[in-house]
C-alpha cells in the first residue's frame, strides 16, 4: 500500500482543499494512511487537518516535526506504514487515479517516479516550463512533480539530506536517477503557481534557473539557502 507524507507550514489556504481531493480521489483500497507532518504552523493549518481526519474514508494523521521540509519529509517516512511512499506538497494535486497508476508502475519494477506537471496558470512562460516535465531527464525534475518512491529505495538512498532547506527534492531524484531507473507516469499533476504570482514569473524563473545552475556548479546547501533567502519571497 502507499503512504502519503505530505510537509506543511501554514498552508490553511491550500491542506483543506488537498485532503478533500485525496479522499474523494483514492481508494482506501490503495492508500495506507496520509501522513501530513506540520513543522510549527501557527494559521490554523492544524485544526483544519484534525477535522478532515475525523471523517475521512483514509486515515489522516497529523504529526509534528522539526521545521525544514527534508526533516518533515524524513519524519512521515519513518511513521509510515505503506510499502511505498508518495510525497506530495499542500498546493500540488495529482491526477485521478494516481494510486493505481502508482501501483502499477511498481509492479512493472520501476522503484520510483513521478508525473508530468501543470501550473493553475496559463503563462506562456509556465507553460514552456511545463512541457519540459514530459521528458525523463534528471535536469527536467521538481519537487512539485510529486515523488513515489519505495521504503527500499528510500532506505538505501539514505532519506532527504537535511542539509538542504530548498532542493531537498531534486536533489534526492538525482541520486535516485543515478542508481535506480526512474519512470515519469505520463499523467498530469496540477500545481499552483501562487509562488510565481507573489514574486514575478519571470523574475522567478531566472531564479529557479540560477539556483539549478548553481547545484550543478558545486554550490553548497547553505549556498543556495542564502540565494534562495535572498532573492525569493517564500
Amino acid at each position: 500500500m502507499i503512504s502519503i507524507v505530505i510537509p506543511v507550514l501554514n498552508e490553511i489556504d491550500t491542506i483543506g482543499n488537498l485532503l478533500r481531493y485525496l479522499s474523494e480521489t483514492a481508494s482506501s483500497q490503495n492508500i495506507s494512511e496520509i501522513l501530513v507532518v506540520d513543522g510549527g504552523s501557527t494559521d490554523g493549518t492544524q485544526e483544519t487537518i484534525t477535522q478532515f481526519s475525523a471523517t475521512s474514508s483514509i486515515p489522516i494523521l497529523l504529526i509534528h516535526s522539526e521545521k525544514g521540509r527534508a526533516k518533515q519529509m524524513n519524519f512521515g517516512a519513518e511513521k509510515a506504514q505503506g510499502r511505498i511512499l508518495y510525497f506530495l506538497h499542500a498546493d500540488s494535486l495529482p491526477p485521478k487515479g494516481f494510486d493505481d497508476s502508482i501501483l502499477s508502475e511498481v509492479k512493472k519494477g520501476h522503484q520510483a517516479g513521478c508525473f508530468r506537471m501543470k501550473f493553475d496558470s496559463n503563462h506562456p512562460v509556465l507553460r514552456f516550463s511545463q512541457w519540459f516535465t514530459k521528458f525523463n531527464l534528471k535536469m527536467c525534475r521538481g519537487g512539485d512533480q510529486s515523488l513515489f518512491v519505495t521504503q527500499k529505495v528510500f532506505e538505501e538512498l539514505g532519506a532527504f539530506d537535511p542539509s538542504y532547506t530548498i532542493y531537498e527534492d531534486c536533489e534526492l531524484i538525482g541520486r535516485i536517477y543515478d542508481n535506480y531507473k526512474f519512470v515519469v507516469i505520463n499523467d498530469y499533476l496540477t500545481t499552483s503557481a501562487r509562488k510565481y504570482r507573489q514574486n514575478g514569473t519571470m523574475k522567478l524563473q531566472y531564479h529557479f534557473t540560477v539556483i539549478h545552475l548553481k547545484k550543478f556548479l558545486g554550490a553548497s546547501p547553505e549556498n543556495l539557502n542564502l540565494y534562495y533567502r535572498k532573492n525569493i519571497v517564500s
